[in-house]
């Protein structure tokens, strides 16, 4: 039996047991699943996104990724308890074909949350440009067409090489943030602005242009809205659920285990950084960490860098595992072209769907800037959430399934719906009044 605060109650344990993998179905043999999902929440946000964030909401960043954890961790929970009852690939369109038995909205979510999927991952590849170009100019289309090609080579191996490979890489991200505080608490504030101004002369009229007005509360959303996008990953879990050992309780445990650790991880670091670089020059820069770590230890920041590469690279690893995953689950429904979901006899991997979605991804990464990929892909994601708990609040209305079961308060759909709808038009809000 197990628990999570007063929001969640666990239901008895049955005698009954999942069913096992069939020889036409996916393999499930996950069990590193929360750093999976850590991996791509750490690797999709700080790497990538502390600079834009610092440069809408300034000195309260940190608090943006706090506001934007509140919004999140809301969600996660209804995710938890959806990912018990239905442990299946399909992921957000799944929960709202069982919660609204329609097909037509089904399929529309699903198209949704793949676009969503391939915006979040040209997001990351846009990140990893800023970050190689530390080590040699390479031009960018060459650098994000060699990045996917290699990406979706291991995504088609298969899903245990391509977990284990991004659990290994998400120990690298966590030792390469911590890294990063520890460099930034060594030097002293003054130090700091002594290396800055040698390092980038520009540093202090940048500093001084910030506009004062920008330190509000909408600035504080704002940077909240676009500090959410650093928080997709739990949601991208549920879609290798059935790929997953025991299901119905390590799915939940390892929502809740990333999500937790990735704000710890975010606040502290964003802290750290904004001691040593001024709001404004860290959202100048391509490389936000590199600089971080250059500024506060006056040394090359290839270091770093190179573990911001391995971050990047991991985060997109996963939405191009996230995508197909989802393809596959939608036509098992009969709600996509059966040939999307097709597998591969030897690799068990959804090939067709795999490849597909890598393309997607090459042409958004190549046309939009990361911050408007990253907005975008908030707008799209709070609006699937908003529905998947609309989803839960009907599904928990339906008699109880006879395994086991980690449930939340009813409150809790209700809350991630009003959260997640509200966000989404408040920031919709600050566009047109801005």
């Amino acid at each position: 039996m197990y628990a999570f605060n007063s929001c969640s109650r666990a239901l008895p344990r049955p005698k009954k047991h999942i069913a096992q993998d069939t020889e036409t179905g996916l393999r499930r043999t996950l069990s590193l699943i929360a750093l999976y999902g850590l991996g791509n929440i750490l690797g999709a946000g700080i790497y990538v996104l502390i600079g834009a964030v610092a440069s809408t909401a300034g000195n309260f960043a940190p608090y943006s990724f706090i506001l934007a954890a509140m919004v999140a961790g809301v969600t996660a929970f209804s995710f938890a308890e959806l990912a018990s009852r239905f442990p299946v690939s399909g992921g957000g369109a799944l929960f709202i074909h069982k919660g609204s038995h329609k097909p037509q909205l089904t399929r529309l979510v699903g198209l949704m949350i793949i676009m969503t999927d391939v915006v979040s991952a040209a997001t990351i590849t846009r990140g990893f440009v800023g970050y190689v170009q530390v080590f040699a100019p390479v031009p960018k289309t060459v650098a994000i067409v060699g990045m996917l090609a290699l990406l979706c080579g291991l995504a088609c191996w298969g899903i245990n090489e391509s977990v284990v490979t991004a659990a290994l890489i998400t120990f690298v991200e966590v030792m390469g943030l911590l890294l990063i505080v520890w460099v930034a608490f060594r030097i002293s504030p003054d130090a700091a602005a002594i290396n800055l101004g040698t390092l980038n002369p520009e540093a202090t009229s940048l500093d001084a242009a910030i506009d004062e007005s920008r330190f509000s509360l909408a600035a504080l959303v704002s940077g909240a809205f676009l500090a959410f996008y650093a928080y997709i990953g739990f949601e991208v879990m549920v879609n290798v659920a059935e790929e997953v050992k025991n299901p119905r309780r390590n799915m939940p445990l390892a929502i809740v285990i990333a999500i937790s650790l990735a704000t710890a991880l975010y606040v502290l670091v964003t802290w750290s950084a904004l001691r040593v670089v001024p709001a404004a020059v860290l959202g100048s820069s391509d490389a936000p960490l590199a600089m971080v770590y250059e500024v506060a230890t006056g040394e090359s920041s290839y270091l770093i860098a190179g573990i911001s590469l391995f971050a990047v690279i991991n985060g997109a690893l996963i939405q191009i595992i996230m995508g197909s995953r989802i393809c596959y689950g939608l036509t098992r429904e009969g709600l996509l072209p059966a040939w999307l979901g097709l597998l591969n006899g030897k690799t068990r991997t959804p090939i067709n769907a795999t490849i597909l979605i890598t393309g997607c991804i090459l042409l958004a990464a190549v046309w939009l800037p990361i911050e408007t990929l990253a907005r975008l892909t908030t707008a799209l994601l709070l609006l699937v959430f908003t529905l998947v708990n609309l989803a839960l609040i009907r599904i928990k209305r339906e008699p109880k399934p006879d395994h086991e079961l980690f449930e939340v308060a009813a409150w809790v759909p209700v809350l991630g719906l009003v959260t997640s709808a509200g966000f989404l038009m408040g920031e919709t809000w600050n566009l047109l009044s801005g």
